[in-house]
């Protein structure tokens, strides 16, 4: 059976990683990026370049989007100006995959735009990280109308370790990423405080951190995030900025049913805090610089 051809737009941390899992799985692979260079860069190793979203649609059959939010995705698909996006090259039966993490309610909206053009959606956040994205093992959780998974499968079962398949129509897959940016928001903003405590009680860091990473107490953000801390290195994997978002859609999507999130609230305004202090661009470990009267670890290679 042929391979549908696949457009990946957007080469940030996590994109280029999917379009590498992809090529090196035996797809031909059409790649785009705003960024001057980088598609190209891509490209030296198997591939194709597009200076313009509507022409790498034109020539795929299911067009992967990887990038920031609901405002990226919307230019992705229908331009800046209402014109000229992927959406108005994709041939009638193509798909288009959303791997953002947004607003459910956006996603279902979106996905009846789409239909109504004769084009598949796939809502289909994503979770793992550059490494796993790179190497295939991230996790994505995907809903979608059957018409759509029969045409995508293929390619997310091809970029992905674990998809999972909550649904059969869009909001389900981005719900749980919601749900998922929960913890990890309140993990890193837990891990933060736990750490600044140590820090202005005197505790060693690095025992400290070796002492969590063995007990109880541990959690995947404590141990990956506070390693960045020791290193003293808030080069940005994820950014602060990244949380102001997704805790902030985490905390709309309970609002509209009045739900109560005391702690999603509380770490959304500590990465309020650490952004509006001139730390969003950061790494989001970066939280820990809201915390007074500490000295932070500064690293080997800054000491």
């Amino acid at each position: 059976m042929t391979k549908p051809t696949v457009g990946i737009i957007g080469l940030g941390a996590m994109g280029a990683g999917i379009a590498k899992t992809l090529r090196n799985n035996g797809f031909t692979i059409h790649v785009c990026d705003v960024r001057p260079g980088v598609a190209d860069a891509f490209v030296a190793d198997g591939g194709t370049a597009h200076a313009t979203t509507a022409a790498l649609a034109a020539v795929s059959d299911v067009v992967v989007s990887v990038v920031v939010n609901a405002a990226q995705t919307e230019s992705v698909l229908f331009g800046d100006d209402g014109k000229g996006g992927a959406a108005s090259t994709m041939r009638p039966g193509s798909t288009f995959v959303m791997c953002s993490t947004v607003d459910p309610n956006w996603s279902v909206a979106l996905e009846a735009r789409l239909n109504a053009l004769g084009l598949h959606y796939v809502d289909a956040p994503i979770s793992g990280g550059a490494a796993k994205a790179a190497s295939g093992q991230m996790t994505m959780m995907t809903s979608a109308k059957p018409e759509a998974y029969a045409t995508a499968g293929a390619v997310l079962d091809g970029m992905a370790g674990k998809v999972y398949r909550l649904g059969d129509k869009a909001g389900a897959g981005s719900k749980v990423k919601i749900i998922n940016q929960l913890l990890a928001g309140v993990h890193i903003a837990v891990a933060a405080e736990a750490m600044a405590l140590g820090l202005r009680e005197g505790v060693e860091a690095s025992a400290l951190y070796e002492v969590i990473t063995n007990s109880a107490g541990n959690s995947w953000m404590f141990e990956n995030r506070m390693a960045h801390v020791l290193a003293g290195d808030y080069t940005p994997l994820s950014a602060v900025d990244i949380f102001v978002k997704d805790l902030g859609l985490v905390l709309d999507t309970a609002r509209a049913s009045k739900f109560p999130l005391p702690l999603a609230a509380t770490a959304h305004q500590m990465f309020m805090q650490a952004s509006t202090a001139g730390f969003a661009k950061e790494d989001d470990s970066a939280v820990i610089k809201i915390f007074p009267g500490i000295t932070l670890p500064e690293g080997k290679d800054k000491a």
